[in-house]
């Protein structure tokens, strides 16, 4: 594309919409997200998984009219590399590519602004060219370079005169909580972790002492991948654990006990609520870090993942009058996002929406949130009735937990309130069963229960790495075939091969799949007290209900989710199909 041609688009999603990569809707979605987020364009495009890094970074660069370099082209040679300081290259996320002449290339993960490039200029004394790279390349440069807290190695030797990189820090752990400047780097390395974790957008940090090393693991789309860290910070674990119980309230000197905290966190315009938990353990306290009040929680149906079908029923639901909505599945499978993008969906100044959850995940405007304190009797079932006492027409109930609490939000859903909360069981057909369990009234559930949604998180394949799967087993293809109603022939698959922009997992990001089922008057009268959940599906199936796993198909057709992660995510349900394998 000519550079006259591109003066004329403002944004980068118009240049991915004329290269075809971004649809019209899309570009829709990403403009809501910018906004309700304030982050830049390309940010939105790449954090909804519309288009792959590289294509999102290479229309940001014709833009700013800057080269584009890839990961293959960017190595780092010694000679380049000691040209700029190492707290240069952290500070300003930039790596140094080549010298021609006098002329220094540095490759940046985002276009700098014309004063950092000045001052870089006047530190390096030397012209410069700036050209763009991913930021997934910059950082896999830096952590294969470097590792992650290289930089706090880094200052630690400077700080105690050590000027070869071969030098051992040797100090005692103990005397380090009185020196300043040892403090200071520390903070600055919790920081640099959980900046990271955002970054990869992990839902969980892992930080696990053992004999002679630390290990960082953090929980990215539901599954741990380790974070690699120099031997040297072994010996500062104590001062790590200890820097996050002090941002944590916590007791430092207590290290045989387990402990459980809070922390606050913001970044930008964003704030974030991190719940600790630190367990002693042989070799020292081993901690974690749980990642809640994500602002980039998806708040719009549309990209919930639901079918167009799915997401017209579920917008219908979030006005009616009254009825209880159960959401249902695992721990991690997303069931808060959707109650929180319902919630906003039923938003308006015409209805009072008081929510009581554990804990409170993300603060939504316009709506009263309640938080549990067991500590000091606020439960589900004794805040709900205060809560219903407050003249509400939706409630959000966090979790259906003991009988009380089911009895409750079901009286409730009966006398004019919509209630929406969640159940642990593996399908959405269960929740009636479940509830029984609970000795809630067959004849209640029936008469209040509207729908039911079971849902999971499966990994999405790669836009950057996605391929053809040629190699669909037959019995695969004929039960995608029956599920889609479409001949075998027409059934196709995708997988991710791995990249730079996913870590080689051939994964990056998560969609949800969803099952929904329906009540009415026919399935309420099958509901007593010795039925059973096998004889549900079978009657509800005449009704439409499909399994997840046959829900999961159509992501499977469309090229998001591969055949191998579908299989671990519903062999449970459907164990007689899968426990083969493909």
């Amino acid at each position: 594309m000519s550079m006259q041609a591109t003066a004329t688009i403002k944004d980068t999603g118009d240049l991915l919409l004329e290269q075809r990569k971004l649809s019209e809707k899309q570009l829709e979605q990403v403009r809501r997200s910018q906004q309700r987020l304030g982050i830049p364009q390309h940010q939105a495009i790449v954090d909804l998984n519309y288009a792959s890094e590289e294509d999102t970074y290479r229309a940001l660069a014709a833009l700013n009219h800057l080269d584009f370099i890839d990961h293959s082209q960017l190595t780092l040679t010694p000679g380049v590399l000691e040209l700029v300081p190492v707290k240069l290259i952290f500070h300003y996320r930039m790596v140094p590519v080549s010298l021609v002449g006098e002329v220094l290339t540095l490759a940046f993960g985002e276009p700098p602004r014309q004063m950092e490039l000045g001052n870089l200029r006047l530190l390096l004394g030397k012209r410069l060219k700036v050209v763009l790279t991913t930021p997934s390349s910059l950082h896999a440069v830096l952590k294969r370079q470097f590792g992650l807290g290289a930089q706090t190695i880094q200052r630690l030797r400077e700080e105690r005169g050590l000027t070869d990189a071969s030098e051992d820090i040797i100090f005692d752990v103990k005397s380090t909580t009185d020196d300043k400047a040892v403090d200071a780097t520390i903070a600055d390395f919790v920081d640099q972790i959980l900046l990271e974790a955002l970054r990869l957008q992990a839902t969980d940090i892992h930080i696990e002492p053992y004999h002679s090393s630390i290990r960082l693991r953090y929980r990215i789309d539901g599954m741990m991948q380790t974070i690699p860290v120099p031997d040297a910070l072994r010996q500062l674990h104590e001062t790590i654990a200890s820097r996050l119980k002090i941002m944590a309230g916590l007791n430092i000197s207590e290290k045989r006990l387990p402990h459980d905290g809070r922390i606050a966190m913001k970044t930008g315009n964003e704030e974030y609520d991190l719940r600790i938990s630190v367990i002693p353990t042989k070799h020292g306290e081993t901690i974690c870090l749980r990642i809640l009040g994500r602002q980039s929680l998806f708040l719009d149906l549309e990209q919930l993942g639901m079918e167009p079908q799915h997401e017209a029923l579920f917008a219908e639901l979030t006005q009616l009058p009254l009825g209880l909505i159960l959401l249902t599945g695992p721990t991690g499978s997303g069931k808060t996002t959707t109650l929180y993008a319902a919630l906003a969906h039923a938003n308006d100044d015409t209805r009072k929406i008081i929510t009581i959850e554990d804990p409170i995940e993300y603060q939504l405007e316009g709506i009263s949130q309640i938080q549990v304190r067991q500590d000091i009797g606020l439960t589900f079932s004794g805040g709900l009735r205060s809560v219903l006492r407050h003249d509400p027409d939706v409630v959000l109930i966090g979790e259906i937990r003991d009988n009380e609490t089911a009895e409750i939000a079901v009286r409730a859903a009966q006398t004019g309130h919509l209630v929406f909360s969640t159940l642990h069981t593996n399908d959405s057909i269960s929740s009636i069963t479940r509830l029984m369990d609970m000795k809630v009234d067959p004849f209640l559930i029936g008469s209040s229960l509207v729908c039911s949604v079971a849902q999971r998180l499966a990994r999405r394949i790669c836009r950057h790495c996605l391929e053809e799967d040629t190699a669909i087993p037959d019995r695969v293809r004929k039960e995608m075939a029956e599920a889609l109603k479409i001949k075998p022939a027409e059934i196709k698959a995708s997988k991710g091969h791995g990249c730079i922009e996913c870590n080689q997992k051939g994964y990056r990001g998560r969609v949800a799949i969803y099952e929904f089922f329906l009540m009415n008057d026919e399935i309420a009268d099958l509901i007593v007290p010795d039925i059973k959940t096998g004889q549900l599906r079978e009657a509800v199936r005449k009704h439409g209900w499909r399994p997840l796993r046959e829900q999961a198909w159509v992501k499977v057709q469309a090229g998001l989710v591969p055949i191998a992660e579908l299989q671990r995510l519903t062999q449970r349900i459907d164990f007689q199909k899968t426990a083969t394998g493909p």
